[in-house]
């Protein structure tokens, strides 16, 4: 696959990652579901021109290493929009200064994850994860749960304020790849205390 601009290879892959999470919610079954977003993933990363895997190491490109499904880190969840908290600001060496602002608090029996909403890009909800395993078997800044404006969203009733929180389908940020690449990494909030050994890893 070519592109004529490196702009039009984005577009295309945002384009693939919102058709993959389509799918993916459409699936009835959770570990279907997964396997299939595994594969989409790894064809993405191996082979799209936009993939931030180095395009020197694609040929040889096996895939994320990726846990097994549990179920038992599969949840859905509301958002608890009673809490108050300043926004935060990261800055990015290709895109400049990114800017999010607080929504709620999601709940959840591994610990409290902050929901973000991005004020560029045209806006999207953002929820980062960093674990116990970060820079042992996950990424050392965290990985993403959602992120809306790239099309990373599991569903949910959003007119009720609730998300699925699927732990399973944690991923590396680009910059996990490549240098080339710099990424928001998960703030404090958003950093817990359990190993979560699910989801796209490093070892």
């Amino acid at each position: 696959m070519t592109f004529a601009a490196p702009a039009l290879a984005v577009a295309d892959w945002r384009r693939q990652v919102f058709a993959l999470y389509a799918a993916v919610r459409a699936e009835a079954d959770p570990a279907a579901a997964h396997a299939r977003w595994q594969a989409g993933r790894n064809d993405l990363l191996a082979h799209h021109p936009a993939s931030p895997v180095p395009a020197a190491d694609r040929a040889q490109y096996g895939g994320a290493p990726v846990g097994e499904y549990r179920p038992e880190f599969r949840f859905e969840a509301t958002i608890d929009t009673g809490v108050e908290r300043s926004g935060w600001e990261f800055q990015s060496t290709n895109d400049g200064l990114i800017p999010f602002s607080f929504v709620g608090v999601l709940h959840l029996p591994i610990g409290d994850l902050d929901v973000w909403w991005l004020e560029s890009y045209g806006g999207g909800l953002f929820v980062p994860v960093k674990d116990a395993l970060a820079g042992k078997s996950t990424y050392g800044g965290g990985r993403y749960l959602i992120d809306t404006v790239k099309g990373a969203d599991l569903g949910g009733d959003l007119g009720a304020g609730r998300l699925i929180v699927d732990l399973n389908f944690a991923y590396n940020p680009s910059c996990a790849y490549s240098p080339d690449w710099t990424c928001p990494l998960a703030p404090a909030t958003n950093t817990v205390g359990a190993e979560l050994p699910v989801g796209e890893l490093t070892s």
